[in-house]
């Protein structure tokens, strides 16, 4: 697995929310459903993504804007323009004073707005789970990140927008993949940009000492690691990894292998399918209780708990 391939292994919707909106101005949606991540691609006229505590910034149509949650923001024509409908957890769609719109302004399959001439038309994907694999991912944007139409070439937009309003059977499944690959089309060209801040260990990876070291983990995290074989992989001294690997990924090698190892297996524990026992070895734990020790040392809760849905105290 590359650099940004480990990075983006957690996009994966299932059951995504998509939605083309039609609107005409004035207009104004005020989204407050503390979705982890969301796509919003305009594909005509005017829009602005006006965050809480930030600059409002415009969009022009083929430009896609990246939305980091849970915060709320507003879409609207104008930055000035009062909310005039708030989105709510579980795709709800309400006035500002609570009466409920998702049948009113339903214009047909996962299409809804003002009516089907409407000048400005909108595409919003919406990530309703955060997993853990894409906590990494979330913790390496910005709040807010802006593509710009001419900045980049990619057909996906067009294809989403023609399979949104389709019916046929599995296409659920067909969007959500569609959704998961804008998003990493997006993200793909975002980190080559020299505006885009990695994580430390994102940018370590090019690091002639500790890169390769990184590689061996993400590539076999269930291999039985230590410093001195990382060390003797990377061809230097226990002593020069361990110093190298600190100071350039904030941690000591052995401290990310289980991050990382309990990172991947917070993933795997939302899979409806999966045991602690198939996971624990997954990632390199001899034992389903030796893999509950570390979560609940690490995590605060065991896999149970996590998996049930506590909260991490």
């Amino acid at each position: 697995m590359d650099a940004l391939a480990s990075l983006l292994d957690g996009p994966r919707a299932r059951g995504a929310f998509l939605l083309r909106s039609i609107l005409a101005p004035p207009w104004s949606l005020r989204i407050q459903d503390r979705a982890p991540l969301a796509l919003i691609s305009l594909v005509e006229g005017a829009a602005w993504v006006v965050p809480d505590h930030d600059r409002p910034i415009q969009l022009h149509p083929g430009d896609i804007a990246v939305v980091r949650g849970p915060d709320p923001y507003t879409v609207a024509d104008d930055p000035a323009t009062p909310p005039q409908a708030v989105i709510h957890p579980g795709d709800r769609s309400t006035t500002v004073d609570g009466r409920e719109l998702c049948d009113e302004m339903r214009l047909g399959v996962r299409t809804w707005g003002h009516h089907l001439g409407g000048p400005t038309v909108l595409l919003t994907g919406t990530y309703h789970m955060r997993g853990e694999v894409t906590q990494r991912l979330l913790d390496a944007l910005p709040a807010l990140v802006v593509l710009r139409a001419d900045s980049w070439d990619c057909p996906l937009v067009s294809l989403l927008n023609q399979e949104i309003v389709k019916d046929d059977p599995g296409q659920e499944v067909v969007l959500d993949r569609l959704l998961d690959l804008l998003l990493i089309a997006v993200l793909r060209t975002w980190f080559a940009r020299p505006e885009a801040r990695p994580p430390a260990w994102y940018a370590a990876l090019g690091d002639p000492v500790v890169g390769p070291a990184l590689r061996l983990l993400h590539h076999n995290p269930a291999h039985p690691w230590t410093v001195a074989t990382l060390a003797a992989k990377a061809g230097v001294s226990r002593a020069t990894l361990a110093r190298r690997f600190t100071e350039l990924v904030g941690e000591p090698p052995m401290a990310y292998l289980t991050t990382w190892r309990l990172t991947l297996a917070a993933d795997l524990l939302r899979e409806p399918d999966a045991t602690v026992g198939a996971v624990a070895r997954q990632v390199g734990y001899g034992s389903p209780f030796a893999l509950s020790a570390a979560f609940k040392r690490v995590r605060g809760v065991s896999p149970q708990e996590y998996r049930a849905g506590v909260k991490i105290p």
